[in-house]
């Protein structure tokens, strides 16, 4: 397996050796993992990427070739490059589970590490979650869209490169797809191969009927044609027919389904239906395909398009949107006691929420719905009898709990540097993905103006981070009236 452990963003080394020269190396360090705003403008997020987090941590590791490397740059001491050398993780990571619907400012991951070590993950852990919940979040709005029709994985051509296309593939299958076109992608995870045929193979070919008949005998169990490349309802739906009449049906097969790619595709999916049942092929399923997203779903049941399955590439695999996943340090630990930190901005969006930190969420003890969750400082405990959720910043917003259950949402993962989860099979978080949105009111999961859900801070931690922001200002203020003096002075 290659190592790649230098897959980290240049300052994450030259910071490093910073630490490093300033005598910080054994000071232990909390970073949190969380992101700012839901994608597609949506009501929720779902987390993904922690299998691939797990595998490069575990092979987090400064090769000599790595330090060779490091060195001829000309940038780093000797005795830096030597402690990279012996570098091991050796901490603690705390995340929520692949398939968890998350929330905005909620920390998704948690690193408590040596200063160095957590600073130099910092690059591989964002770049996996980004992507994972990403494609994880795409895949469900457009299944949970889709509803009944099985949604098949198009998008191997569209990724971001053949890793970007296998991990894409893995993520659609938990997000909802039933099956994936990228063949590697379904021999590693053991994920249901799907597809059709290409406009190619009938250009090529003498004529439409010929190479859909070509198709029928190479293929004759998994007979699909794609019916558009001339004229879908005036050629290819009759051509393919014919085969069907000619070959399929007379060597005992059936004519398993055609495929659309282009034009009106609710008409055509009605049209085309008409004619297989007129046909006799009532059984002949209807694929739809051509930059399928949640809202064209939408509006084609709603003009009553006749749908067996979807066929979705570029929106899951490579959506245009992003999650913005960050990255920030929350504490240190100074003699065992641990010290929070603060990122203050003039975008408030981006003043981080401090210290060591977990996040519960209430559920309804009677209907199981998700009520709204509570970023907390680590040691506090949550009643187990009412609660009160309060608005970070417009605290007259409150909500009052009675009867309810509460699940912290992250998870050992590693403890001491030992990986101590054991990471579920795709099955068991497809499972679990589908059982976790089923879980929130579809106010906040519906894909038109989603209701906003409650995502509160305790009241501990919201008064340490407002003292900390005044201890900020306070500082700030304090140097702008020293400056301000020696000017006068001068």
């Amino acid at each position: 397996m290659e190592n790649k452990t230098l897959m980290t963003d240049f300052y994450e080394l030259t910071m490093a050796q910073t630490y490093f020269n300033e005598g910080k190396a054994k000071e232990i360090a909390y970073f949190d993992l969380f992101f700012r705003k839901n994608p597609f403008d949506g009501g929720y997020t779902i987390s993904g990427g922690l299998s691939e987090i797990i595998e490069y941590i575990q092979n987090f590791k400064f090769e000599k070739e790595d330090i060779e490397y490091l060195r001829e740059l000309g940038c780093f001491s000797e005795n830096f490059l030597s402690h990279l050398e012996n570098l091991k993780f050796k901490g603690d990571v705390y995340a929520v589970e692949d398939g968890t619907v998350v929330f905005p400012n909620e920390p998704v991951l948690t690193v408590k590490a040596d200063l160095i070590t957590a600073q130099l993950l910092e690059t591989a852990l964002l770049t996996n979650f980004n992507h994972g919940s990403l494609v994880i979040t795409a895949a469900k709005r457009i299944t949970r869209e889709a509803g009944n029709i099985p949604v098949m994985e198009f998008g191997a051509r569209r990724a971001r490169g053949i890793d970007s296309a296998i991990e894409a593939s893995k993520d659609a299958y938990i997000g909802g797809c039933v099956g994936t076109s990228n063949t590697y992608a379904a021999k590693k995870y053991k994920i249901p191969a799907l597809g059709t045929m290409a406009h190619s193979l009938v250009t090529e070919a003498e004529s439409e009927y010929d190479a859909f008949l070509g198709y029928a005998k190479s293929n004759p169990n998994n007979c699909v044609f794609l019916v558009d490349t001339y004229d879908t309802l005036r050629s290819g739906l009759p051509n393919a027919i014919k085969v069907a009449d000619e070959y399929l049906k007379p060597n005992g097969y059936s004519f398993k389904g055609i495929r659309i790619d282009s034009g009106d595709l609710a008409y055509l999916s009605k049209e085309a239906r008409k004619m297989l049942d007129r046909s006799g092929y009532t059984d002949t399923g209807i694929c739809l395909s051509n930059g399928i997203n949640e809202f064209t779903i939408r509006e084609l049941l709603m003009q009553g398009a006749k749908i067996d399955s979807l066929g979705v590439g570029d929106n899951i695999a490579a959506s245009k949107e992003r999650v913005g996943g960050v990255y920030k340090l929350v504490a240190i630990e100074k003699e065992g006691k641990v010290e929070p930190r603060i990122k203050v901005s003039n975008d408030s969006i981006k003043t981080i929420n401090p210290g060591y930190k977990k996040v519960y969420r209430f559920y309804d003890n009677d209907t199981g719905y998700a009520l709204g969750d509570v970023i907390c400082l680590a040691e506090e405990e949550i009643s187990k009898e009412s609660y009160t959720l309060v608005h970070e910043s417009e605290t007259w917003k409150s909500r009052l709990l009675n009867h309810y259950r509460v699940r912290e949402l992250q998870v050992p993962i590693f403890k001491n540097g030992v990986l101590v989860y054991c990471d579920p099979g795709l099955d068991d978080k497809k499972t679990y993905c589908d059982n976790e949105v089923n879980t929130f009111y579809e106010e906040v999961t519906r894909i038109m103006k989603p209701s906003e859900y409650y995502v509160d801070l305790s009241e501990k931690l919201r008064s340490l981070k407002q003292a900390l922001i005044h201890q900020h200002q306070d500082l700030v203020s304090s140097k702008k009236l020293v400056k301000t003096m020696k000017r006068k002075e001068d």
